[in-house]
């Protein structure tokens, strides 16, 4: 029983809460009422779960060694020799698969597969190349989102609007930035030994990049709120209303970052973090209001 514990937490079944992204395109395609479309993308969810998983075993597995010089990653199962190398990538490799089958039953559409074969290649080569080289390291975890939001719509045979996927690229890419300055300043001590990239950057640079990001993604939605294609794809011009909240949620982030010296563990942050968590549930259910129950 210790060892199956020790093999969920390797799996990180808390970080799955990213998979969420999957239900975008539905929500906003006007298919949430829709049972059949439900279990598509409910499905679709399960697929990036164990995919996810398997990327999470294999990063720990090739990490081990560094992770156990690291003050809180030395406790993780592999890290600390509870689980052996060789049979976490067993393990990943066998999720990979699983991944992969399930995807398959997602839809005849052969779209969802093939993104989700794409999901994880770049994952993979995230863990095992792209972590390790400037600025791409950041731009392949915000590709990553963008490959589940994709997915979410390719689960239900929908066009997914451009707009979706620039403002997934530019707000992932924006809570990576945040989560390397914060990494910079938590492990300013130590932190080029267990995070070799950190090097290449600086607290100047990541602001920079985070300035940039910040007001290009903001305008970037309410540009979506207010264009023609959206007004005509949705019904409605009341998703201009919704803008407030994003605006809200950007600058809690920012406070949190800069005066609270959070933002290492994004996932965590949203569902810990109450004004944060309160924002997003509101907005979703704005927004789910607009487009189903209001005119």
């Amino acid at each position: 029983m210790a060892f199956l514990r020790d093999i969920i937490a390797t799996m990180r079944p808390r970080q799955w809460t990213k998979n969420l992204l999957v239900f975008a395109a539905i929500l906003f395609a006007g298919k949430a009422s829709d049972p059949r479309a439900l279990g598509q993308v409910a499905l679709a969810f399960v697929a990036f779960c164990i995919l996810s998983a398997a990327v999470y075993l294999l990063n720990d597995a090739l990490d081990a060694e560094t992770d156990a010089h690291h003050p809180d990653k030395r406790n993780r199962p592999v890290a600390a020799g509870r689980i052996p190398v060789h049979e976490a990538i067993l393990l990943a490799g066998v999720c990979a698969l699983l991944g992969l089958a399930v995807a398959h039953f997602v839809t005849p559409n052969f779209g969802f597969l093939i993104t989700a074969v794409l999901y994880l290649a770049l994952t993979t080569a995230y863990t095992i190349w792209l972590k390790h080289i400037v600025i791409l390291d950041v731009l392949a975890v915000a590709l990553g989102y963008v490959l589940r939001a994709v997915a979410g719509a390719e689960a239900i045979s929908v066009a997914i609007s451009p707009w979706l996927i620039i403002c997934t690229l530019l707000l992932t890419l924006f809570i990576s930035l945040a989560k390397r300055r914060c990494e910079l300043i938590l492990l300013e001590n130590g932190g080029i030994e267990h995070r070799r990239i950190l090097q290449h950057y600086s607290l100047q640079l990541l602001d920079q990049m985070i300035a940039v990001v910040t007001a290009s993604t903001l305008v970037t939605y309410c540009l979506y709120t207010v264009d023609d294609r959206t007004i005509q794809v949705v019904g409605t011009q009341n998703l201009v209303y919704t803008i407030p909240l994003v605006i809200y949620g950007i600058f809690r982030y920012l406070y949190l970052m800069h005066e609270k010296k959070l933002g290492g563990q994004p996932d965590q942050l949203v569902l810990t973090d109450i004004p944060l968590l309160l924002t997003i549930l509101l907005y979703t259910a704005i927004v789910a209001a607009i487009l189903y129950m209001l005119p």
